[in-house]
């Protein structure tokens, strides 16, 4: 909410206790505790603009009905006048609260004075938060999923920022264990192949099959030629990785630029082998007695925290599962960084994976509610009506960059953030590159592109009219002007929920709400007029708009065109 908005509910709330601590002493209520009650916005404001449920609450402690507890208030009640135009008592017994013009003037002024910095709080009292997102395995190219989560990450991290969270966005670099050694097979199976022919050497069926594979063999052929065939197969497998990994971790930090995405650490697993600090969390684990060895490998006993089985933590080869490196990770995390919460967004197939993530932070004597981690489900493109699972481009599955070549990148952060991320969600392409209204992310552009508009159509003696006068803002009394600007003091209070919520598509939804209240003021509204007092006032409000909706959509990273 806006400052205005925020202080006039705190006042509200006083004068509600004052009047029921008046009432208490006339003896009209009996002396007891007053529950918590909240002041909200209702979802009809007809019957008013702000509510309480104060005689509710407090009806048990009161032994009396809501009703008459609500009338007691509102006839003992002294309540900011500067602001409140009315109060009445409704149905069983809330109370009404009625919003009079200073209220919208002031919430205006607090617009145009804060500029970019409207919207913006310290809810979050700078609390250390890391989000890790994306974090897609690096031996292969990003795909949909990935994009997904990626838009979902990064403005979940902005809408923390802005909330007055410290927020650190991080990459995993999974370039070390099992699937590193069958990335190296892959590579070497598909690299001999190159200079002995496909039926010298079959490819294992575990392998990655993927023809970026054979594409990252050749180009390491055209370099090298045939000169590691002669090599141990250790030391051909790690050539081959050496050379092929960076490439493809180059790629994804492209692809991320791309989509707007700055990662402050691409954090790479393999630097917890370096530290020692996945063996070491092994051992801690077993001094505690929560492991076991069967068939040559070590178990973590998961049953015991109410797991459906236990989970390996050493393979029989010797080398540590991604389970165990994960522990060491988020160990890293909180107690090496001292992250005061940590944020993983996964896909919905790791589902399984939280339970025992959560509760290996707590053998760690870790607080598991430190650790929020987010499952969101993955999306399906859609052209024509119909379900695309292969590029036109290049033959193959849809990759993120395949998307980000048929889109923009505003329009995919937009559209990605339009739905919660338990949803499941198709990603329409013939909608996201329509120039026109259905579009949701051009649709809000326009309404900031369209008050850009008028401020250019303007002629200079207006414009020093509107930058030198004492605007009468009381003027903007009609419900198409009152409900925008109502609304527009609503949006601190948005953020502040979207963060406690953990879901940027609240901020989605409220931006496109928003542009529709503009294009409604402004199709019944002129705003270019001959009253300079009335043109003047509306031309504050659309500044007022403006300044909200380039403040979420810079937070998104998303253009606010000028013109379209």
């Amino acid at each position: 909410m806006s400052k205005v908005m925020i202080n006039l509910i705190n006042d509200l709330k006083a004068s509600i206790m004052d009047s029921i601590n008046k009432a208490i002493e006339n003896g009209d209520l009996i002396n007891n505790k007053v529950e918590n009650f909240n002041i909200e916005i209702p979802a009809d404001r007809s019957h008013g603009d702000l509510a309480s449920n104060v005689a509710m609450t407090c009806a048990k402690s009161f032994r009396t009905s809501p009703r008459k507890i609500a009338d007691l208030i509102v006839n003992n009640i002294k309540y900011p006048k500067n602001f409140i135009e009315k109060i009445e008592v409704a149905g069983p017994g809330f109370i009404n609260f009625f919003l009079n013009q200073n209220f919208y003037t002031n919430v205006l002024n607090e617009i145009r004075d804060l500029k970019e910095n409207y919207g913006k709080c310290n809810f979050g009292k700078g609390k250390k938060v890391m989000l890790e997102f994306v974090s897609a395995n690096p031996t292969g190219p990003m795909h949909l999923g990935n994009a997904r989560g990626g838009a979902l990450g990064d403005c979940l991290a902005s809408i923390l920022q802005t909330a007055g969270y410290n927020v650190w966005r991080e990459f995993y670099v999974n370039d070390a264990g099992n699937q590193i050694e069958k990335f190296g097979l892959s590579l070497d199976v598909r690299y001999q192949q190159i200079w002995k022919g496909e039926e010298s050497i079959a490819f294992p069926e575990d392998g990655y099959q993927g023809d970026d594979i054979k594409d990252l063999a050749q180009k390491f052929s055209d370099i090298y030629g045939n000169s590691y065939l002669d090599k141990s197969q250790d030391e051909r497998r790690k050539a081959l990785v050496d050379f092929a990994l960076p490439m493809n971790i180059n790629k994804m930090k492209k692809d991320m630029d791309k989509y707007n995405i700055k990662y402050d650490m691409w954090f790479h697993e393999s630097s917890l082998y370096e530290s020692n600090e996945v063996f070491d969390v092994v051992n801690e684990i077993k001094s505690k007695g929560l492991t076991y060895e069967l068939d040559g490998a070590t178990w973590y006993k998961a049953t015991d925290f109410g797991a459906e089985k236990d989970e390996v933590l050493i393979r029989k080869n010797g080398n540590p599962t991604y389970f165990a490196s994960d522990i060491a990770y988020h160990k890293n995390k909180f107690l090496k960084r001292n992250f005061d919460l940590c944020i993983d967004l996964w896909g919905a197939d790791h589902h399984g994976h939280v339970a025992r993530m959560k509760n290996a932070m707590e053998v760690l004597g870790i607080d598991s509610n430190r650790l929020e981690i987010l499952l969101f489900q993955f999306v399906r493109l859609v052209k024509d009506g119909e379900i695309v699972k292969m590029s036109k481009r290049t033959g193959k599955a849809i990759q993120l960059s395949d998307l980000l070549d048929e889109v923009n990148s505003d329009a995919a952060r937009f559209i990605f953030n339009m739905k919660e991320a338990n949803s499941r969600m198709d990603f329409d392409l013939d909608l996201a590159v329509k120039q026109d209204s259905q579009n949701p992310v051009y649709y809000v552009q326009y309404a900031h592109a369209r008050i850009c508009s008028i401020f250019k159509s303007l002629s200079q003696s207006e414009k020093d009219s509107f930058d030198n006068s004492n605007i009468d803002l009381s003027i903007l009394s009609s419900k198409e002007e009152t409900d925008l600007i109502f609304y527009l003091s609503t949006y601190t209070n948005e953020i502040i929920q979207a963060a406690i919520d953990y879901d940027p598509t609240k901020i989605t939804r409220y931006v496109i709400s928003i542009a529709t209240l503009f294009h409604k003021f402004y199709n019944l509204h002129r705003v270019h007029c001959e009253d300079v007092n009335i043109m003047n006032a509306r031309l504050y409000l659309c500044d007022c708009v403006r300044i909200v909706i380039k403040n979420i959509l810079d937070m998104f990273k998303i253009s606010s065109p000028e013109t379209m």
